[in-house]
């Protein structure tokens, strides 16, 4: 066993896994997982920049994680960053930051980079169950990006696109400094077409058209936090519990009639929803609408949802 630590530093969230690993038997240990929206890519589509408040959200995360690290003992750490500090003129003030806290230096990976591991996290479990064997079509859903990655034993084609759930409200939704609540026709339209555009180019790497259509045989399998939270709305969950979402099977309609109702409600309506996250109240409508746009493109009458993702493919990388 090796005991490994990983960050994933994505444009909504942080979020850190530390897990003893056995590459020999493919055992992957949790000892400690959390989460922290922290909003790194605040506008950073409007602006290039990462803001200083954004910045400083993020580095008292960080703070906390090393402190997490350091009393668990992780042999080996390993940063990544994604969207947001991709796109930012100023990342290398992000990168010292980090460099001063955790003492790793951040990996700012390409989107391709994203999706393989992103790919090896959902999917390294299903291969030994025969109602899950692959092939799989893996979708994950970030702020600020949304990676499509295809294979079975192995990835066979990926693409990243820049269509994420902070990314297309920041862009579409917010009017004079504030979000339209809830958006309107124009607006929903507008993000609508901007998604996809985004599938369109997917495509042209990954095939997505029918791709998971019953005679296909391809799962489609999601992630990501709007995902899951679209998958604990729909099944009726009183608080979060990964356990319960963790390979769940959500229907097309389920997640059309979610989409509706959630770019239908308020603000205050949303943030009631048990199993909503205060940092995803704003942007859950852009993230639903995105997963509903993949399914009918994709032709899938369900989706596979995995809590596994890229924080375990970056753990598995180490190890």
């Amino acid at each position: 066993m090796t005991r490994v630590a990983a960050v994933d530093c994505g444009t909504n969230s942080i979020r850190l896994l530390v897990a003893d690993a056995d590459p020999a038997t493919g055992e992957l240990i949790e000892l400690d997982r959390r989460m922290k929206i922290v909003r790194l890519g605040q506008g950073v589509d409007r602006t290039g920049r990462l803001a200083p408040e954004a910045l400083e959200r993020t580095f008292a995360a960080c703070r906390e994680y090393a402190e997490v690290v350091r009393e668990l003992g992780a042999e080996r750490v390993r940063f990544v960053a994604t969207s947001a500090s991709r796109d930012a003129e100023n990342r290398e003030e992000f990168v010292r930051g980090v460099v001063e806290i955790l003492g790793v230096e951040p990996e700012v990976i390409t989107g391709d980079q994203e999706a393989e591991f992103s790919f090896t996290g959902a999917t390294k479990e299903l291969t030994g169950h025969d109602h899950m064997a692959g092939p799989y079509l893996v979708v994950d859903i970030g702020g600020g990006s949304t990676e499509f990655v295809e294979g079975g034993d192995g990835v066979r084609a990926a693409r990243s696109v820049d269509i994420g759930c902070v990314r297309l409200t920041e862009r579409h939704l917010v009017v004079d400094g504030r979000i339209t609540d809830p958006p309107t026709e124009d607006q929903i339209a507008a993000i609508k077409a901007d998604v996809e555009q985004a599938l369109d180019l997917a495509e042209r790497t990954v095939p997505l058209s029918r791709a998971c259509r019953p005679a296909d045989g391809h799962a489609l399998v999601g992630l990501a936090g709007s995902v899951t939270t679209v998958a604990g709305i729909a099944l009726g969950l009183k608080e979060y519990d990964s356990s319960a979402i963790h390979h769940s099977r959500i229907s097309l309609g389920q997640v059309r009639e979610i989409t509706g109702r959630l770019l239908g409600s308020s603000h205050a309506e949303r943030a009631e929803i048990p199993v909503m996250h205060p940092g995803r109240v704003d942007v859950i409508g852009a993230g639903a609408l995105i997963l509903l746009s993949i399914m009918e493109r994709t032709g899938a009458e369900e989706v596979v949802v995995s809590e596994h993702d890229i924080l375990d493919g970056i753990a598995w990388s180490i190890a």
